[in-house]
């Protein structure tokens, strides 16, 4: 399988949306935010997974890290199903994202650091 693009990403997710649709919540702004919770929740076992396994079976255990991926994929998803449940679109997100890796290209993340000293 080839890589697959931002817009392949949302198409596949809202594929599976409309599938099942009868038993999830809508994709509408109101449902935005669990969404967003449920991508929390999977990064937190994401998170259980490096803090119970370590870095090494990530990078080096095939059983482990297939486990480790197909949580990042579910925080992957829940992102996706918010950013639906607004309209965002792959255009939209690609043009958000450019603008803000710009921004961070000029940025000095020594003076961003010293603004949270005490």
């Amino acid at each position: 399988m080839s890589e697959l693009s931002i817009s392949e990403l949302m198409k596949m997710q809202r594929e599976l949306y409309e599938k099942h649709q009868d038993s999830w919540a809508p994709h509408t702004p109101e449902f935005g935010k669990d969404s967003l919770l449920w991508m929390v929740d999977e990064l937190g076992e994401v998170i259980a997974i490096i803090k119970k396994k370590g870095h090494d079976a990530i990078m080096e255990d095939e059983h482990v890290r297939a486990h480790y991926l197909e949580e990042c994929s579910d925080v992957l998803m829940y992102y996706l199903d918010m950013l639906d449940c607004y309209g965002i679109g792959a255009e939209e997100l690609t043009k958000a994202f450019d603008k803000k890796w710009r921004r961070n290209m000029d940025r000095s993340w020594i003076e961003n650091d010293a603004m949270y000293e005490d």
